[in-house]
């Protein structure tokens, strides 16, 4: 009878995916679809050293940075990742290139670099930050609808995650849209700014979600995926 027992304990259901807590619906068509029917498209954008700057192109970039955000007309988030420098794949190619060299006093001096540059990140905590600029499109505050269209996607918002090809295309040209106007006041202000691809989006949201585990395990092409219809 405990034996009995046992084997139907085994067998057991497993928990909830992991996926049942995340807001994502889906990532396609470079942006990400949240479940509640609104979309997010992602810019990884470039720093600048404000201390460097002169005291006339310091002002320059405040009044560009001010004009930026007056001219917004939906809200966005801006945000800075911070993480370890990882330089395995840098290390790597010098100790091929160490492998390789044949005079041995440059392999000497190849080995002793490689070993400097390990312990001065390892005792200064190198980091390496990543600045991103995340917009969003809401279907219920887009003016141009009608009440009763914008009071029926919000009276089932989960419906509206499972878009028709006509959403779809409404959700890509609006989102297109907003992509360019940040862009442009991005580069106003010397910001060179790139928007993710679904690869790219998916790899930020795997990293993010899995921090641990992120360097060792990396993640396939999206080409690789196998999807369950």
């Amino acid at each position: 009878m405990p034996e009995m027992q046992s084997k139907k304990l085994a067998k057991s259901k497993p928990g909830p995916a992991t996926t049942t807590y995340l807001d994502i619906s889906e990532i396609r068509d470079d942006m990400v679809i949240l479940k509640d029917g609104t979309v997010r498209a992602v810019l990884l954008v470039s720093s600048i050293n404000f201390a460097l700057k002169s005291e006339e192109e310091q002002e320059a970039i405040i009044q560009a940075y001010m004009s930026f955000l007056n001219s917004l007309e939906f809200s966005l988030q801006v945000v800075i990742q911070s993480r370890r420098m990882n330089i395995d794949a840098y290390m790597a190619a010098l100790g091929e290139q160490q492998r390789k060299t044949q005079n041995e006093l440059l392999r000497a001096q190849i080995a002793d670099y490689r070993t400097f540059v390990e312990e001065l990140v390892e005792l200064g905590q190198i980091m390496q930050k990543r600045f991103y600029v995340v917009m969003p499109y809401d279907p219920l505050t887009n003016k141009k609808k009608n009440f009763w269209t914008r009071l029926g996607e919000a009276m089932s918002p989960a419906a509206s995650a499972k878009l028709n090809q006509k959403q779809l295309a409404d959700r890509i040209e609006q989102l297109s849209r907003r992509v360019e106007i940040v862009q442009g006041q991005l580069n106003s202000m010397g910001l060179n700014s790139a928007r993710l691809d679904t690869q790219s989006l998916i790899e930020l949201y795997y990293n993010a979600y899995n921090p641990d585990v992120f360097e060792t395990e990396k993640m396939a092409e999206l080409s690789e995926f196998q999807f369950e219809s």
